[in-house]
């Protein structure tokens, strides 16, 4: 379980965030959802220790960053919304740089990476490197390692640029096998069609504030906008945003 409780924070000098707080269930597959410069990516940067609050705690499985850091970041899978990779490593040498980060077994973390690889059509081209790569295959290569690592906790932003519609299907099936492990994941995107078909509840964020949280029916009644979509409802704070 991701607990993020009463996190003001931001950049030196420069906040961002104001007291907000949500959770992320163990199996629960939560949409942070909010306009541009509303506050999603540093809510990520926060929780995945790039930044650090100001005030209040973040907590994955009881642990915060602070109080065991190496438990701590084990229990991430991070799929960055721009693929970084190093150039002078080939595919396979990203996966066993990953594997041996996160303290495991590097033979056996290749073995479960293997069905990834197949997955996503980049089995045979392990000795490439990254200049010979599309960005949806580097992409794909940022999926896969997030995955191999088991995480509980999988963070996913804007996971769907670059990627083809048979990779972004795949990409969906996984993250429906990774919620029936009871991995807690959550997902920033704009492509709020698809958050809404996938999402268990959303978070949206506006002005670095927790504006609205639940699942859509919550939403519609916090909007006053009966039976709209997430997308309206996305539209209708664009407006609030405007009048702000």
């Amino acid at each position: 379980m991701l607990e993020v409780k009463n996190v003001t924070g931001g950049y030196v000098n420069i906040p961002v965030l104001k007291d907000i707080s949500f959770q992320v269930a163990d199996g629960e597959l939560v949409g942070l959802i909010g306009l541009n410069g509303a506050g999603k990516s540093t809510t990520i940067k926060e929780i995945i220790g790039l930044l650090s609050p100001y005030q209040g705690q973040i907590l994955i499985d009881g642990e915060s960053l602070q109080s065991n850091p190496q438990n701590y970041r084990k229990k991430i899978g991070f799929i960055p919304e721009t693929p970084s990779l190093y150039e002078e490593l080939t595919l396979k040498e990203h996966l066993e740089v990953v594997a041996m980060a996160y303290d495991l077994d590097v033979e056996q973390a290749l073995s479960r990476a293997q069905q990834l690889l197949e997955l996503f059509r980049l089995d045979e081209k392990l000795d490439w490197f990254p200049v010979n790569f599309s960005k949806g295959m580097k992409q794909k290569v940022m999926i896969i390692c997030a995955f191999m690592v088991n995480p509980t906790l999988l963070i996913v932003d804007e996971p769907f640029l670059g990627l083809d519609p048979v990779a972004i299907d795949d990409l969906i099936r996984l993250l429906e096998e990774e919620k029936a492990k009871g991995t807690s994941i959550l997902m920033s995107t704009h492509v709020l069609d698809s958050a809404e078909k996938m999402c268990d509840r959303f978070v949206i964020l506006h002005q670095g504030q927790v504006r609205a949280q639940g699942d859509l029916a919550t939403l519609q009644a916090e909007f006053g906008r009966k039976e709209a979509s997430l997308n309206e409802l996305y539209l209708a704070l664009t407006k609030e945003g405007e009048q702000a």
